[in-house]
């Protein structure tokens, strides 16, 4: 139930995949949430075309992950600016990204929310925006006038143009574009190959990826060639630009959408401004290499649901939503670092030729493999955490376990989005440090079915004795088999990520 005088406990600004996907995670957690999209409709676009293995075990957390795989093909390659990487199939369940077009994302992610009791209002976007000590008053954009909207916090999901971000004097400092990339689904009868991967020419490179039958992705890109922001984008242009770029136009015809994107790389610097937070391209835009910006959002998404809906049901202090940025933003950060880099690696000239030469020696090596890859899955990300346990801060490892009612695997203890306080042999002492957190934290007791547990940049290692795992999948605090409980150090995990104990 939403609280009295407000219109919803937390107003989303914005439909697409981080929207949605936050607006599921907040009514998981029994928060009244309205989601606000400028759109009449979905558009049918879809910059966007996969999504890796972090965001892969995040749906799968939630028990949803089937829906998107019966929609999607595994490709079991990725690349770093076109220069192919391995993966490695003991890392993860879903150790492959998933190509699935945005629109199917979307979707999806739509049905689940409707299902959840997720409210969305179309044809309103947001143009005012207020707060107070108590909560924020929006102001919508629709027909025939104006609405406003009280909700006690706003969430920017709208985009790199955020409406919200503008509002909140939010500053987003950055590099401007260098070059400027075409892309839209077309039909090319002539091209005389399945697919094009990033054929790199004199003028700039392009692909053309086939996502379903008879119809390709074509994208082009050319340097030092800036568009205007507000230009409008053509058919004729991809067409121009594909002939400039590949010599000829494969005879391109049936356009369904073109648009257009660059190397511009921006980031909030600051993801909450009171009442006001911010989540995916609002929060951060980079060049598009390898596929990272709807897999981070959703991301975002995952790690400030919980936090938020804690906040809002008074069982943790409003000083928890803090932790979103700390943990967020420096993830946007290395996005936006590695994009750059891919960026200038594709840049066409006898310079680059050999910067990728060297680099694609150096890709052989299995350090250097793998080092890029977890930074493109996300499956390397850790917060700060107190402890040394190698998995503080981590996301958890799917184990598959035994429990007293029977088999099940660490994720699925998750698709109530809840926190989970895991005993795989910490004993009684696990369970009395945790009463006071009865009711708002699942204990579980089990025992690993596997015997090693990977953790990335560190190895295998011995499934811990006991670890509190937060509802988007992160260790908060891991207890190591022979070493004494730090009882203290549980109590002081849970204090600070699910507010203080209940007291009698």
């Amino acid at each position: 139930m939403g609280h009295i005088g407000m219109d919803a406990d937390v107003v989303i600004a914005g439909a697409g995949p981080t929207g949605l996907m936050l607006a599921c995670e907040l009514r998981l957690a029994g928060v009244d949430v309205m989601v606000v999209e400028r759109l009449a409709e979905r558009t049918g676009e879809s910059r966007a075309g996969g999504i890796h293995s972090r965001t892969l075990e995040v749906l799968d957390q939630r028990g949803v992950l089937d829906r998107f795989l019966a929609e999607g093909e595994l490709q079991p390659v990725g690349h770093f600016s076109g220069l192919y990487l391995d993966f490695d199939e003991s890392e993860s369940r879903h150790p492959y990204p998933l190509m699935i077009l945005q629109s199917a994302i979307e979707r999806l992610l739509e049905e689940w929310a409707g299902e959840l009791g997720v409210r969305v209002r179309r044809s309103a976007g947001v143009r005012g925006l207020d707060q107070d000590a108590d909560g924020v008053t929006v102001e919508l954009d629709t027909a025939p006038a104006p609405e406003t909207l009280r909700a006690r916090y706003l969430v920017g999901c709208d985009g790199g143009r955020s409406t919200v971000r503008k509002l909140a004097g939010i500053g987003f400092p950055g590099t401007e574009a260098t070059m400027t990339a075409l892309i839209g689904d077309v039909e090319l009868p002539d091209l005389p190959e399945d697919y094009v991967w990033v054929r790199r020419t004199p003028g700039g490179d392009y692909s053309a990826i086939a996502f379903e039958p008879g119809w390709f992705r074509v994208i082009t890109s050319e340097y030092d060639r800036v568009a205007g922001r507000d230009e409008p984008v053509t058919f004729e242009q991809l067409r121009e630009s594909l002939i400039r770029v590949a010599g000829t136009d494969f005879g391109m015809t049936s356009p369904r959408w073109i648009s257009r994107f660059n190397d511009a790389a921006r980031q909030a610097d600051r993801y909450r401004q009171g009442r006001v937070l911010l989540a995916g391209d609002a929060a951060h835009i980079h060049f598009p290499a390898g596929g990272q910006g709807l897999n981070m959002g959703v991301q975002d998404a995952v790690n400030l649901g919980w936090k938020l809906a804690s906040v809002v049901r008074g069982s943790a202090p409003e000083s928890l939503l803090d932790s979103y940025h700390d943990e967020r933003h420096p993830v946007g950060e290395r996005v936006l670092n590695n994009t750059r880099a891919q960026s200038a690696l594709a840049r066409p000239g006898p310079q680059t030729d050999a910067l990728r030469e060297v680099f694609g020696e150096l890709m052989v090596f299995d350090d250097v493999n793998r080092r890029l890859r977890h930074m493109l899955t996300a499956l390397d990300i850790r917060y700060p955490a107190d402890g040394d346990h190698p998995m503080a801060g981590r996301r958890v490892f799917d184990a598959d376990l035994k429990t007293p009612e029977g088999e099940t695997c660490v994720y699925e203890l998750l698709h109530a989005g809840r926190p989970v306080l895991l005993d795989l042999g910490g004993g009684a002492e696990v369970t009395a440090a945790a009463a006071g957190w009865a009711g708002r934290v699942d204990q579980v007791e089990a025992q690993s079915e596997d015997e090693l547990w990977p953790v990335p940049a560190i190895g295998e290692i011995s499934p811990p004795a006991a670890l509190l795992i937060r509802p988007d999948g992160h260790v908060a605090w891991a207890a190591a088999v022979g070493e004494a409980l730090d009882v203290s150090a549980l109590r002081d995990a849970l204090t600070t990520w699910f507010g203080p104990a209940r007291q009698g």
